[in-house]
């Protein structure tokens, strides 16, 4: 169950280093006859703008994926183009669920990880998806343990500052959320994810106590993401870590989070707190208030305790928008099943 942990969370680096190389060279306007995986085209006409989503088709976990993009879809009228990044025998599985359910009309291209490109910068065996290249100067990135009860729309619209390559939500941002964070024993600071006991960490000069922030959600400007060479720098802090074991693992979850806490320290902009509700997964025991949840515009499950599986809590809001997989595979886990 560690090693699996492990292994999701350097899938979630990877995936953020994805939205990483999507490395913007102009606006895209697609034609609307586009279709799954067809070769982009050069339209002469003016279109409406794309909004790339990325997110994660991961094994054993392909349901929370279609639950996603099913919230996504459902509760938009924008042109939404999704990159499914997953490994290589994922792919025909979440193909064939999404084409053979409600989610047939929806735009998407998959994206297939290629193992061990970054050998020698992670600690475990891993997979990195080939750098996919399509030509989009804002992306959204989501984790796939999320469902969405806004308009896609409106995250996509967040404001970056000037010079500023992405936004994230600070774990410090929603006062409703501070209850939970204190009752389960969340680490909502630096000093959760780095170890201040190494000299490189007290070198960069952050204070421990500085709020950390989660990159489960984030809206990227890859103009900035291009020019400031963040790709390298992240990659570089995860080197690093390697070879100084920087990071606290055992308490903030490491390799996830800790390089962007790093690389974005001070240069990241805000995302609204509503679209960013997080937490649902750390306890079976510790709810939030119905008439919050349903104020929520996102729902993020990150911990332990996941809607699909037994014991977790806010199931119903979830199931909402889970499609039952065709070939049978993926299942709820319930206490009657």
């Amino acid at each position: 169950m560690a090693l699996l942990k492990k292994i999701n969370q350097i899938l979630l680096l990877l995936l953020i280093l994805t939205v990483c190389a999507i490395l913007y060279n102009k606006v895209h306007k697609a034609p609307s006859a586009l279709k799954n995986d067809a070769v982009d085209l050069e339209s002469p006409m003016e279109m409406e703008e794309e909004i790339p989503v990325v997110i994660c088709a991961a094994a054993g976990r392909m349901g929370a994926t279609v639950a996603a993009i099913s919230s996504i879809y459902s509760n938009t009228e924008a042109n939404v183009l999704f990159y499914i990044v997953g490994l290589k025998n994922t792919i025909p599985h979440i193909r064939k669920w999404i084409e053979n359910s409600k989610l047939k009309e929806i735009k998407f291209k998959t994206v297939e990880f290629n193992p061990m490109v970054l050998k020698g910068k992670i600690r475990q065996d891993a997979s990195r998806p080939e750098l996919l290249q399509p030509k989009h100067e804002k992306v959204i990135y989501l984790d796939d343990d999320i469902i969405v009860q806004g308009d896609i729309q409106e995250l996509y619209d967040t404001k970056l500052a000037p010079g500023h390559a992405a936004a994230f939500s600070d774990d410090c941002d929603l006062p409703s959320t501070h209850e939970m964070v204190r009752s389960v024993g969340m680490q909502n600071t630096y000093m959760g994810f780095l170890d201040y006991r190494k000299q490189a960490i007290r070198d960069l000069g952050i204070s421990p106590s500085t709020c950390s922030f989660n990159p489960g959600v984030i809206v990227a400007n890859m103009t900035e993401w291009k020019n400031q060479r963040l790709t390298k720098q992240l990659e570089k802090w995860m080197q690093r870590n390697v070879e100084e074991n920087l990071y606290s693992s055992t308490l903030g979850g490491g390799v996830a989070t800790s390089p962007m806490l790093i690389v974005f320290h001070g240069k990241h902009s805000t995302i609204n707190p509503m679209w960013h509700i997080r937490h649902l997964g750390w306890s079976p025991d510790t709810r939030y208030s119905e008439h919050f949840l349903q104020e929520a515009k996102l729902l993020h499950w990150n911990g332990r305790y996941k809607p699909w599986d037994y014991p977790s809590v806010h199931t119903d809001l979830w199931e909402n928008w889970f499609i039952p997989d065709p070939s049978g595979k993926f299942k709820l886990t319930r206490p009657d099943s």
